[in-house]
């Protein structure tokens, strides 16, 4: 209450008594009974002015009562409003006590909105939250709480946490800390089944720091349980062949390399991959493909031995661990055996879309320790016993040896350097001459590119062609030979009336660019080269891929006057009928036949058979690899048309090639004598 109030109070008590008194005096002193008798006026007085003094003293009393609760009032609606008494002399204290009501009706206001929120959110979290009191007891549970703990949310209040949770509250909340830990545990439902879930226990405290009971947050595990599995089989397992991935692989080779040092024993290592898997992808989809990964691996995991491992590593790559052999013996033995097993296996057919597919495998095998003492290097060496493998046809395997690291080595160092051989000018064109055997004159030339490495000498097209291939540098490489080809033809017609044609080797990645005859057409016009001067040898393996768009492809080229032919015959797995079907005008015998053709009568039979089998279908044959006199008179005794090889000198530069038919032009043959 306001000072304001208590003084009006206390002049009313004091004014009133006065009145009272002098009112009682009056009546009194006018009463004529008092002049009766003597003195008595004087004693009424006394009595009256005595009754004054205790009226006052019962008015000030009971004023003091009154404003006491008064006091409390005011008090108690100013405490929660905060707001200040209103200073000596401001306006009635019936419009200050309305502002405090009306401050207090604010401040509830806010506080039952900040509840409403407040139970809105616990509502809507989507963790349970448990609220109890210090006797651990339930005095607020959200909706996810309920349905956690399958309780309607009333019968969870008032319950004991003890009977639904078996933990120590005071240990999980950590008090002191900043913010509670999470841990794992069970909570029971209502039906007693165990629920799986990770939860966090804080404490409640008021503004004396003294307990006032828990919060506990809750969420379902089991899911997170789930995909953690998931997460961590995934991390190990290839998720198509469901065994190991190439990291669990290597994981478990380290610990076996490990056990087997310990134990002095060793291992084999067989690395594997299907051959021309391309294939499928590209004959059936990538689905198709998948499935024959599955049946692939499921034939592998099927051959296994006891204890042995089995790991995709990458693609169409895979891996075998076989494990605890005493000694070297009995690590090639089983080798050969289980690699054996897994190639047999893998080679029977299966069903793919209606399809009956054979695939085959190739497998490189590496022992530890004879080959290598960890994970890496034995990786590395059954690889190149792999590639090995696989230059060797594919369908079989290889054991490691130095002689295939050294050769993996340079392989790596030479696709590396190949890359700047353009930039550094390292390329070089040489041009093995074709002869007519009848005549002996120089019909034509075969260009050869050849590799100038600096620290290496001349490397030659079978050692860097294929790690051409590999790495796709061998467009970049066929059309350096093309322009440069153009170019050196050119430079020949101002110098000659009609030089030989020149023949070069077409690759089947340059066969198969989209552009590839927009491509030649271009630089046919740039360089001013007629088509009719150049033939394009296609090897037996390029002419059959995709026979149908080859067909379509060799028919343009031929349009537009190339020449062409078929090199390598004999090697490959042309069929004879197709060859009706290309415009093929040459066949060129590999020279793996006419190596031993004069001493070897399946070799002459062979070469024989070719050269009939050619003319018959009106085409010409040319030998390659003629290196002595005998293979060129068993050659000219049975019609071969043309021959070429190191007979009549290595392979020679584009000046020395113009010079020899300058030469020629002049009458001057310079191998007259080989032909007479």
């Amino acid at each position: 209450m306001t000072r304001l109030t208590r003084k009006y109070l206390l002049w009313l008590a004091l004014g009133t008594a006065p009145l009272l008194a002098a009112y009682v005096a009056i009546a009194i002193l006018s009463s004529p009974a008092i002049y009766a008798t003597p003195g008595l006026g004087w004693v009424l007085f006394a009595l009256a002015v005595a009754g004054v003094v205790a009226l006052i003293t019962l008015s000030v009393s009971l004023a003091r009562k009154i404003l006491a609760p008064l006091d409390q009032v005011a008090a108690s609606l100013q405490k929660p409003a905060d707001i200040d008494r209103p200073p000596h002399g401001s306006e009635l204290e019936i419009e200050a006590v309305a502002e405090t009501i009306a401050a207090l009706q604010t401040k509830l206001k806010d506080m039952t909105h900040s509840r409403d929120v407040l139970e809105r959110l616990l509502a809507r979290i989507s963790d349970a939250i448990l609220v109890t009191n210090a006797e651990s007891e339930i005095t607020r549970a959200n909706n996810a709480a309920a349905d956690l703990l399958d309780y309607p949310a009333s019968e969870l209040i008032g319950r004991s946490l003890s009977q639904l949770i078996d933990i120590d509250l005071r240990s999980k909340a950590r008090p002191g800390e900043p913010a509670a830990r999470s841990s794992d545990g069970t909570f029971l439902r209502r039906d007693g089944t165990a629920m799986p879930v990770s939860y966090t226990v804080a404490e409640l405290r008021d503004s004396d720091d003294q307990l006032e009971g828990w919060i506990i947050a809750a969420q379902n595990s089991a899911e997170r349980r789930r995909a953690e599995n998931r997460i961590k089989f995934l991390a190990r397992t290839d998720p198509l062949t469901k065994i190991s991935n190439r990291m669990q692989f290597q994981h478990q080779l380290q610990q076996s390399i490990a056990r087997a040092r310990r134990a002095r024993q060793c291992l084999v290592l067989l690395y594997m991959d299907i051959d021309r898997f391309k294939d499928i992808n590209d004959t059936f989809g990538h689905g198709a493909g998948d499935r024959a990964l599955e049946i692939f691996s499921q034939r592998i995991v099927g051959q296994l031995p006891e204890g042995a491992i089995a790991g995709r590593l990458a693609g169409d790559e895979f891996a075998v661990l076989l494990s605890g052999f005493a000694n070297l013996s009995g690590a090639i033995d089983a080798s050969d055996n289980s690699a054996n097993a897994m190639l047999n296996a893998v080679g029977r057919p299966f069903r793919l879309e209606a399809q009956e597919i054979y695939v085959t495998s190739s497998i490189g095998i590496a022992i530890y320790p004879r080959d290598a003492d960890n994970v890496i290097d034995l990786l590395r060496d059954a690889d190149s016993a792999l590639y090995q493998a696989k230059r060797a046809g594919g369908n079989c395997y290889e054991t490691y040896s130095e002689e295939m690291r050294n050769a993996a080595v340079d392989r790596l160092m030479l696709k590396s350097k190949l890359r700047r051989a353009f930039e550094r000018d390292e390329l070089r064109l040489h041009y093995q001459p074709k002869y007519h055997l009848a005549t002996g004159v120089v019909a034509g030339a075969e260009a050869l590119v050849r590799w100038d490495l600096p620290e290496r000498g001349l490397i030659f097209p079978a050692d860097f062609i294929p790690i051409a291939e590999e790495s796709n540098l061998i467009l970049q490489l066929g059309d350096w030979v093309f322009n440069q080809v153009c170019e050196d033809y050119r430079y020949w017609q101002r110098c000659l009336a009609a030089p030989e044609k020149v023949s070069l080797n077409l690759s089947l990645r340059q066969l198969q660019q989209l552009r590839f005859l927009d491509r030649l057409q271009g630089m046919f016009r740039y360089h001013g080269v007629s088509p009719t001067c150049l033939e394009l040898e296609i090897t037996e393996t390029t002419l059959m891929d995709d026979a149908e768009r080859t067909v379509q492809l060799l028919n343009a080229l031929y349009g537009m006057g190339l020449h062409l032919t078929i090199d390598d015959f004999g090697t490959g797995y042309s069929s004879l009928s197709a060859l009706q079907q290309f415009p093929i005008t040459t066949l060129k015998i590999d020279q793996s036949f006419v190596r031993d053709v004069a001493i070897d009568k399946d070799d002459a039979a062979i070469v024989t058979a070719i050269i009939v089998m050619a003319h018959n279908l009106n085409l010409e044959v040319v030998a390659e690899g003629v290196e002595s006199e005998q293979q060129l008179e068993f050659l000219r005794q049975h019609g071969c048309d043309y021959v070429q090889g190191h007979l009549f000198g290595e392979p020679m530069t584009s000046e020395g090639l113009l010079q020899l038919m300058l030469d020629q032009a002049q009458g001057d043959t310079q191998y007259k004598q080989l032909f007479a």
